[in-house]
């Protein structure tokens, strides 16, 4: 008789689903608000177009501190104002700004930064990508960025993703200013780490910086200064009336939503996927960043 009693719960077993592992999506949308970290208006920088739109930025000064501290000075000098996009490089960058030659620097900004394309690996606590990567010995994610770390020479580097932004130079020794900036709007072109230096990414409204109309000339400059895309004026969120101030959070790398989120886009189990890659690259994570939710 115990055979018999046994049959009914191995068929109720065998009858239960298998729980469907959650989507990187949904990991994202039911993450505790406890694994979400504030972004100090000090740390975003907003440029607003003549023709409409919006750009916000947040800067990394735990990568790029006296470029960053440069921007910054930048944007509370009002030194922006009246600059434009003029270079639209198609799969590769958009930048804009301009130089001191244009406009003197304002007060506060060092003319000639040192090279901060890489900084100190120890002391920063970096979560693992758990997969190879292309340009670096290692990568993984550190204080909400992605880094590419390099135990060897012990030092680690904020990555060219998608959105991210750096400063336009010349050659090598100059390191440039901060004066002139660019977005990445293509393929990571990670050839550029540890060549220039990375200081923050866009958090909203790269859209209407990749789809601006591609310049004709070499390098993707525009040929005509007519054709330059008008900037109305650069500011940090800390400048702006509380009202008008963007305020935004992203996912802590070091959390265990995080985690889930970098395995889930390993695995992909969403209804499209037929196999899962089995892996990822740091660029292709993308940290989550969102608005801050209202209370």
């Amino acid at each position: 008789m115990r055979p018999l009693l046994l049959l009914p719960l191995i068929a109720i077993a065998a009858a239960a689903p298998a729980q469907k592992p959650k989507t990187p999506s949904e990991i994202v949308a039911q993450s505790p608000a406890s694994a979400w970290k504030a972004i100090s208006p000090e740390d975003l920088l907003v440029m607003q177009l003549r023709g409409g739109g919006r750009v916000v930025i947040q800067l990394a000064p735990a990568f790029a501190p006296i470029h960053v501290a440069n921007i910054r000075a930048l944007a509370r000098a009002n030194w922006w104002d009246s600059s434009a996009i003029y270079r639209v490089q198609d799969n590769y960058v958009v930048q804009w700004g301009k130089n001191e030659s244009e406009d003197p620097f304002p007060a506060g900004v060092v003319a000639k930064p040192p090279a901060e394309y890489a900084r100190p690996l120890k002391g920063l606590s970096v979560h693992p990508l758990g997969f190879p990567d292309s340009y670096a010995p290692r990568a993984g994610f550190a204080l909400g960025w992605p880094v590419a770390t390099d135990p060897k020479s012990g030092t680690a580097n904020l990555t060219h993703c998608y959105g991210y932004v750096g400063v336009g130079r010349g050659l090598s020794p100059d390191t440039g200013t901060g004066g002139e900036l660019y977005a990445v709007i293509g393929h990571s072109p990670r050839h550029l780490d540890r060549n220039i230096a990375v200081v923050g990414r866009v958090v909203s409204g790269i859209e209407g910086l990749s789809s601006l109309p591609r310049g004709t000339e070499a390098l993707g400059f525009y040929k005509e200064r007519s054709q330059d895309v008008a900037i109305t004026n650069i500011r940090l969120a800390s400048q702006l009336p509380p009202a008008d101030r963007p305020s935004f959070q992203y996912l802590d790398t070091s959390s265990a939503a995080f985690a889930a989120f970098v395995r889930a886009r390993a695995n992909r189990n969403d209804d499209f996927f037929i196999r899962p890659a089995g892996g990822t690259d740091v660029c292709n994570v993308q940290v989550p960043v969102r608005p801050t939710p209202a209370t």
